[in-house]
């Protein structure tokens, strides 16, 4: 056995392995092979490839070994296959990388954003006490979804069922609403 063979089954082993051990991580709830995206959770670089997890660089390793050796035993020269090897492994390299960025793309923040309320109609939920005396509550169609906020308003007393106009944002969860009417 020449000694790029060997060095070829090597790295086809090793990455081979670490892809398995990977995979089988995975399936039991690990999110192994990447790098850490510190304590908040968020991605510092979202439009860079991450070329260089664990999981990139097995595949590189897999895949190397993997088109050296095939360059090997069709009788290439050894130079010639050690190019098809980095060739094959790079390709693997990049490939993975792309894979499992993917998932990053579709990262939403999912927060409403109250501010975007103001100028909506909303209905009342419970009744709103009239001069800024009490809160009542509202419903509304916010961002797609449906969201509950507390009300005050300047006018008089708003009934439970009537429809409202969101004229301020008070705090993060209280708006000024006026009646309709």
């Amino acid at each position: 056995m020449h000694w790029i063979e060997t060095l070829c089954l090597a790295c086809a082993g090793i990455g081979g392995a670490v892809l398995v051990l990977l995979t089988v991580l995975s399936l039991f709830g690990g999110d192994h092979g990447e790098v850490d995206h510190g304590e908040s959770g968020e991605l510092e670089h979202d439009s860079a490839l991450n070329l260089l997890s664990v999981r990139s660089v097995a595949a590189f390793l897999a895949f190397f070994g993997l088109g050296g050796w095939g360059g090997i035993q069709a009788g290439w020269s050894p130079f010639a296959s050690l190019l098809v090897g980095v060739a094959a492994g790079s390709l693997m390299l990049v490939a993975v990388a792309l894979l499992f960025r993917l998932p990053r793309k579709l990262h939403a923040e999912g927060n409403l954003d109250p501010a975007n309320a103001v100028g909506l109609v909303a209905h009342v939920y419970l009744r709103i006490p009239g001069q800024n005396s009490g809160k009542g509550k509202i419903t509304l169609s916010l961002q797609g979804r449906s969201a509950e906020f507390h009300a005050c308003t300047n006018g008089g007393e708003i009934p439970t069922g009537a429809d409202v106009r969101v004229a301020r944002l008070i705090s993060s969860d209280t708006f000024e609403v006026e009646a309709l009417s």
